[in-house]
């Protein structure tokens, strides 16, 4: 065979193997989507729990690089700070010596069940399924990357004679430290994946291309090209999100200096250590050495350098300054999640609890002008329904881009109910803004209402500061039952409304109201009741959302109207809130 077929035989193993890889880490980002968001919802600043959470996260998606960039969309968003991320970047680097342990340990059994998995893969792909769809693209990815290895070792490929002297003349070329490092760097930075880039090295090895001295470098090399994904995806990343990249290439940069200077000062004891761990010259004995030292390299350089944490943090802080820019709500919703949608649906989810908090303080702090107005709570108001507008912008396009991706069922009924959600939680905002100008035209015109009036207008404010709250706190804590708490009270508010502006129209009749006292009160009053039917649609929408059914709000009120437990809430709220 000459060496072009060799050439081609050994592209198309590779071809496949990072195809593979590139299956088998986006099956198992989606499929284990929730595990990484509850691993994430366990950061603390301990710095071993920091590794550890790298490490897992890691070893389930098969991508330190994934992991990384995870990371910087997080820190970007303000969801972690840099102190928190660092641990979790050194655990990253542990995690991915797993792809290079299964790689190693390949042998003719092994490869038979591979190649079953790859071909049972396929098969489920034609599934309608999502959950089987989803479990095929993870048992072909997995398939795949062991087709690839065993095209690369076979007699075609690597183990043909010519691709072997071919690779003799370029390492004897090149057979220098610094030359080799570089050839790691850049071969993992253009197939993006330490992980294949290891399991290429690893299987080189195992069939005699490549000697082991000369592979511990390209090694070496291979942990510093990884950093080039995270380097890339701070680009345009808030100044935290840059240092947490600095630190990845940092920490990958300083280990590879200390073992690329003891490798080359004790190379043959170095070597003779890993042959005395794995004894023998068959391919598996040749591999796992290789898988060895890259795990030893990864713990050891994340022991030495956990200790100096602060250390590099504070180094990147003096590198990269910051703008002092608080974090937007744009930065919140950072794309790079979209990687990990699950984390993407939590952090939109968490930035519309801060658009909820937003639109409840405007609404409540508009009531307060009622008592006393001031100029500087009008302001606050007209700011905050300002920010919920750029709330609801910001969360409308990230929503609209995320339900685009693959999500489970469960992210795209949140996904839905947030897109939902945010319309009226701006529209409560808004709702705010008009109660403001109600109450500064009473002031310009110097109206003020009837002791009456004021009082029943209190009523009111008081049961539209409830269902505000138990609004707001339905929605915050998904809890479909205290979401049947908010009708009865919207119906009570319906009713309020009713009442008022008849007692309005006897006291008119009386001449003890003015029809432009009625002009305002049938503003303030519309506005009530409004903010109130905003409220029950928050509500119901959780309510159904909660059964991951559909959203047929007029069902469920209708439904919900019609039950014991309404008509018994209904006249509890009535009996609280009754004009006297």
């Amino acid at each position: 065979m000459d060496l072009v077929s060799c050439l081609i035989w050994l592209l198309a193993g590779v071809g496949i193997f990072i195809v593979g890889m590139g299956f088998l880490s986006e099956a198992l980002e989606k499929s284990a989507g929730g595990g990484m968001k509850r691993m994430l919802e366990k950061i603390s600043n301990n710095r071993f729990s920091g590794v550890g959470i790298g490490a897992g996260v890691t070893a389930i998606i098969q991508s330190s690089s994934a992991t990384s960039v995870m990371v910087i969309g997080l820190v970007n968003a303000g969801v972690m700070t840099l102190m928190q991320a660092t641990p979790i970047i050194m655990g990253a680097n542990i995690g991915t010596t797993i792809t290079g342990i299964l790689v190693a340990l390949k042998n003719d059994y092994f490869n038979m069940v591979m190649y079953f998995l790859a071909f049972a893969g396929v098969m489920m792909g034609f599934f309608k399924k999502r959950k089987i769809k989803l479990a095929g693209s993870l048992c072909s990815g997995l398939g795949l990357i062991f087709v690839g290895l065993e095209i690369m070792s076979s007699e075609q490929a690597f183990g043909s004679k010519e691709i072997k002297e071919m690779f003799a003349g370029v390492f004897s070329t090149i057979d220098f430290p610094l030359l080799l490092i570089f050839v790691g760097v850049i071969f993992t930075a253009l197939i993006q994946s330490s992980s294949a880039a290891t399991g290429v090295v690893i299987t080189m090895v195992g069939t005699g291309v490549l000697p082991l001295e000369l592979a511990l470098f390209i090694i070496l090399g291979a942990n510093i090209g990884t950093c080039v994904t995270a380097l890339l995806a701070s680009v345009g990343a808030n100044a935290n999100s840059k240092r947490v990249a600095f630190i990845h290439f940092a920490f990958n940069a300083i280990g590879s200096v200390m073992f690329a200077v003891l490798i080359w000062i004790f190379s043959d004891t170095v070597v003779n250590i890993l042959i005395s761990m794995f004894p023998g010259e068959d391919a598996m004995a040749l591999q796992m050495r290789v898988s060895a030292f890259h795990v030893i390299f990864n713990v050891t350089t994340t022991l030495i350098l956990l200790p100096f944490v602060k250390h590099l943090v504070k180094l990147s802080e003096k590198l990269i300054r910051d703008k002092k820019d608080s974090v937007s709500v744009a930065k919140k919703l950072d794309e790079r999640l979209f990687a990990t949608p699950s984390i993407a649906v939590a952090q939109a989810t968490k930035v519309t609890y801060e658009m909820s908090e937003v639109s409840v303080i405007a609404l409540k702090k508009s009531l307060l002008l009622f008592d006393s107005y001031d100029i500087k709570i009008a302001d606050e108001v007209r700011a905050l329904e300002d920010k919920a507008d750029k709330y609801e912008d910001a969360l409308g396009s990230y929503l609209v881009k995320l339900s685009s991706r693959d999500l489970s069922d469960s992210d795209s009924v949140q996904v839905t109910r947030l897109l939902h959600i945010i319309g009226d939680l701006e529209r409560i905002s808004d709702h705010a803004v008009n109660i403001v100008e109600s109450t500064e035209e009473m002031k310009d015109k110097k109206i003020s209402f009837s002791a009456q009036a004021t009082a029943e207008i209190r009523v009111m404010r008081a049961a539209l500061d409830d269902i505000l709250d138990v609004t707001n706190k339905t929605f915050i804590e998904n809890d479909a039952e205290l979401a049947t708490e908010v009708d009865p009270i919207e119906e009570v508010i319906d009713d309020l409304r009713d009442q008022i502006k008849l007692n309005h129209i006897m006291r008119l009749q009386k001449s003890e109201c003015t029809i432009e006292h009625g002009f305002i009160l049938n503003d303030l009053l519309g506005n009530f009741e409004r903010v109130s039917d905003h409220c029950a649609n928050i509500a119901e929408c959780v309510a159904e959302t909660s059964k991951l059914g559909d959203f047929d709000m007029h069902k469920y009120s209708a439904e919900n109207e019609e039950s014991v437990s309404f008509k018994q809430k209904y006249v509890y709220y009535q009996q609280k809130y009754k004009l006297n």
